[in-house]
């Protein structure tokens, strides 16, 4: 996952990012919170491979590893 998510200042502004390419890891996650499969993605974007959707998904789940969550108050 290391060689294929990559936080480069210019590129996105920093975020996380498919192997330097101007594809941010929430782009990716949106789209597949938005129903697309993986196949529609890289149907949509040929420079993108299943492996750069894999590694989104993996970093997002990595990001979740958390001890708890407060409450904020409404």
């Amino acid at each position: 996952m290391a060689s294929l998510i990559t936080i480069d200042p210019a590129v996105c502004h920093g975020k996380p990012c498919i192997r330097g390419m101007r594809y941010p890891v929430e782009g990716i996650l949106e789209w597949l919170a938005s129903g697309m499969t993986i196949e529609d993605i890289l149907g949509d974007y040929e420079d993108l491979q299943r492996e750069d959707i894999l590694a989104a998904l993996a970093y997002a789940a990595r990001l979740t590893h958390i001890k708890r969550v407060e409450r904020i108050a409404a």
